[in-house]
């Protein structure tokens, strides 16, 4: 016969979660916000083509632009300021083209909110395109560390396109099974409630010489012809290193 004083106690009848309803919830962050300069255009800003940088690659690829004055920036109220980066920028590529250079990492509960303070109706491009790194977690399949490789993924929208209009005619899509986590997946999710056209471009490596030259190559064949990165692949390289890191969002399948 069990002893019932000094038997160990049985498993909680109660799950983690009900257990949750009896401590006071924490108070919800501030929205992310964009902020424009004073001497700003009228709003909204209409460009035909948003880039939006979130892999260390392409983030470094741009990083000379940084320099230049942003036509907005978009703050997470979470982040101090005294961080060296603690907004987006959005940086001016011709006057046709905005780029919004994240250099932080952005965790999986603020993703949506990011992506919506991104395209809420201040910024209204015709048309976006997400760069972003693999997983190789989220991949089926197997890749390796010496060859670089990239992937796409498309809005409806995007996908209706003809061969000329599209963003990325000539990379393959995502395979089958695969999916994609992290703010670019907001981002497009975002675009295809909107019925924006977009492409999220996935490369692997997360940082590498030979990614640097792919994500590039891509962009001046079609997106950006004849466009001067006035960067070198070793200044890259150097710049990329210090600034690679992973980002963790919901899922877009």
């Amino acid at each position: 016969m069990e002893d019932v004083i000094t038997e160990a106690a049985g498993p909680s009848r109660f799950l983690e979660e009900d257990l949750n309803i009896f401590t006071t919830p924490s108070p919800p962050l501030p929205s992310p916000f964009l902020i424009f300069p004073y001497t700003q255009q009228p709003q909204p800003l209409k460009p035909s083509l948003l880039i939006v940088a979130l892999s260390a690659s392409s983030v470094a690829l741009f990083h000379r632009l940084r320099t230049a004055s942003p036509a907005a920036s978009l703050l997470l109220p979470e982040l101090s300021l005294s961080l060296p980066d603690h907004a987006a920028q959005i940086l001016p590529l011709s006057p046709s083209a905005l780029l919004a250079a994240i250099p932080f990492s952005v965790p999986a509960p603020r993703a949506y909110a990011v992506a919506k303070a991104l395209l809420a109706g201040r910024i209204r491009p015709d048309s976006v395109l997400v760069l972003d790194s693999l997983e190789p977690r989220n991949f089926r399949g197997k890749v390796s560390s010496d060859e670089a490789v990239a992937f796409k993924l498309e809005t409806a929208a995007e996908r209706k396109r003809s061969g000329g209009e599209k963003l990325l005619s000539d990379l393959e899509y995502y395979p089958s099974g695969s999916v994609v986590d992290g703010l670019g997946a907001a981002i497009l999710a975002r675009c295809q409630v909107m019925n924006v056209p977009a492409s999220l471009c996935v490369s692997w490596p997360q940082f590498d010489a030979s990614v640097v030259s792919l994500i590039k190559g891509l962009l001046q064949r079609r997106v950006l012809q004849g466009f001067d990165f006035d960067l070198s692949d070793e200044e890259v390289l150097k710049f990329g290193r210090s600034k690679d890191r992973v980002l963790h969002s919901e899922l877009y399948i």
